[in-house]
C-alpha cells in the first residue's frame, strides 16, 4: 500500500465529485475536506439543486458546485478544463435498481455515456488525473452462493446492472488502451441515514420508526427472502479514496464479507424499537422485480490485502445507527410542546 497524501502540502489537491448530491457524494466530500482537498461537485443545474445532504453534513459552504451534464461531452470538457482536478470521482447516474426497470434508457445513458465522456475527456486533455468509477455488485447477478471477487464473471439481471457493467468495461478498456489511471470500485450494498426512502433499507427504518411513534401504518415489501451484504456508507468512501492513492489502478470489490437476508434486516430494525415485525409487514406483489438476485455474497480480501481496508460495521451496526439517526431526526422535526396558557387567579405564572 502506498503512502497517503501529505496533508502538510502547501498546494491542496483538487477533487471533482460527479453526483455530489447523493449519499456517497456527501460522505466523500466530507472525507476529502477533512484531508485538505479543494472539493468541487457537479449537478445538472447547480443553481437550483438543493444539495440537502451537503446541508445535513454542514459542508455545503465549503464546496464549489458547478453545473455539468455528464451525457454532453462539451459540458464535461469545459468543467474538467476549468477545475483541472487531480482526482475525479464518478458517482453520478440513475442509482435505483427498481427504477431502472421503468426507465431503462435513462439508466443506461446516464451511467454508460456519462462514464465514457469522462474517460474521453481524460484522454483528450492529456494531463495527469485519476478517476474513480462507482461500480456495483449488481453486475455479478446470482453467483449460486459463491462469494464474488474481482475475477467473478458478470451476469447482470437488471437494466441498472447492465449499465454498470458497461461502464466497468469502458473503464477497463481505456485503462489498458490509453494507460489512464482509472479504476472501478465494485461496491456491495452500503447504507446510511442519507439514503432516500425509495431504497428499501431506509424505507424499512423510516416506516418502522413512524409505526413505533403511533402512525398505525403497515410496511409494504416485496420479496424479503433476498440476501445482501450491507455495510456502512461513510466507511466505503474511504475505500474509494484509497484506490486512487495506489501506484497502479486496479478494480476492487468493497464489502463487509457478511451476508444477511432482508427478513433479518427487518427483524433487527423492529426489535431495536421493541416491536414484532410480523405484526406490521405486508407482502406486496406489486413490489416484486421482473428479475431478482436472490443471494449476494462478497469476498473483499483483495481490498484488505492491497488497500489495508476492512469494513468495521456489519448489518446489525447499520440497523442500529440508521434507526437511532431516524429517531433523532424525527424528534428534531417535532414541534416543541407549548406550555399551558396562564389563567388568572390560578397557580401558573413564573
Amino acid at each position: 500500500m502506498t503512502s497517503p497524501q501529505n496533508l502538510l502540502s502547501s498546494v491542496p489537491k483538487r477533487a471533482l465529485i460527479c453526483g455530489i448530491s447523493g449519499q456517497d457524494g456527501g460522505y466523500l466530500a466530507r472525507f476529502l475536506l477533512d484531508r485538505g482537498y479543494e472539493v468541487f461537485g457537479t449537478a445538472r443545474d447547480a443553481q437550483i439543486a438543493l444539495f440537502s445532504n451537503l446541508q445535513l453534513l454542514a459542508i455545503r459552504d465549503r464546496i464549489t458546485v458547478i453545473s455539468m451534464a455528464l451525457n454532453d461531452f462539451r459540458s464535461v470538457l469545459q468543467v474538467i478544463s476549468k477545475v483541472q482536478p487531480d482526482e475525479i470521482y464518478n458517482l453520478a447516474g440513475q442509482s435505483s435498481v427498481s427504477l431502472s426497470f421503468e426507465q431503462p434508457v435513462e439508466t443506461l445513458e446516464s451511467i454508460s455515456i456519462g462514464t465514457l465522456n469522462l474517460l474521453e475527456v481524460m484522454r483528450f486533455i492529456g494531463r495527469p488525473v485519476k478517476m474513480y468509477n462507482a461500480g456495483s455488485s449488481e453486475c455479478f447477478g446470482n453467483t449460486d452462493g459463491r462469494p464474488a471477487d474481482e475475477m467473478t464473471p458478470f451476469r447482470p439481471r437488471s437494466p441498472y446492472a447492465v449499465a454498470k457493467a458497461t461502464a466497468h468495461w469502458e473503464v477497463a478498456n481505456y485503462r489498458e488502451a490509453y494507460t489512464l489511471f482509472a479504476c472501478t470500485g465494485i461496491l456491495f450494498n452500503h447504507e446510511s441515514p442519507l439514503r432516500p426512502e425509495r431504497f428499501v433499507t431506509r424505507k424499512i427504518v423510516a416506516t418502522a420508526c413512524r409505526i413505533a411513534a403511533g402512525s398505525g401504518e403497515k410496511l409494504h415489501l416485496g420479496n424479503i427472502s433476498i440476501a445482501r451484504d450491507w455495510g456502512w456508507a461513510p466507511e466505503y468512501v474511504h475505500a474509494m479514496w484509497l484506490m486512487l492513492q495506489q501506484e497502479l489502478p486496479e478494480d476492487y470489490v468493497i464489502a463487509t464479507g457478511q451476508t444477511s437476508t432482508l427478513e433479518e434486516f427487518i427483524d433487527a430494525t423492529f426489535s431495536r424499537l421493541g416491536l414484532e415485525w410480523k405484526d406490521y409487514v405486508v407482502h406486496d406483489a406489486t413490489l416484486i422485480r421482473p428479475s431478482e438476485i436472490m443471494h449476494s455474497q462478497a469476498n473483499p480480501e483483495m481490498a484488505a490485502e492491497k488497500l489495508g481496508w476492512r469494513a468495521k460495521h456489519k448489518m446489525l451496526d447499520v440497523v442500529t445507527m440508521m434507526t437511532d439517526a431516524e429517531i433523532r431526526s424525527n424528534e428534531a422535526k417535532r414541534p416543541a410542546t407549548k406550555p399551558p396558557p396562564f389563567e388568572k387567579g390560578g397557580s401558573g405564572g413564573i
